[in-house]
């Protein structure tokens, strides 16, 4: 093989970076996941006792456009 085609394998390092900074290694959010199934169960708690109202109201909506006319 040719010396160019063993350096444009992609796990050769090209340039290497001086930092004095520690490398970041990713960890799972449990704080926000938190936080997210919290706003999530208030939101079913909120919507669960309107549920019946919504339908209703979708349900009078539906019979109003089919008993009346439309101007089409």
């Amino acid at each position: 093989m040719s010396e160019s085609a063993e350096s444009d394998e992609p796990g050769v390092l090209k340039r290497t970076y001086r930092t004095v900074t520690p490398g970041y290694r990713g960890r799972e959010d449990v704080e926000m996941n938190a936080i997210g199934w919290g706003i999530l169960l208030g939101l079913v708690l909120i919507l669960i006792p309107l549920l019946p109202f919504i339908v209703i109201v979708w349900f009078v909506g539906k019979v109003l456009e089919a008993v009346t006319p439309s101007g089409e």
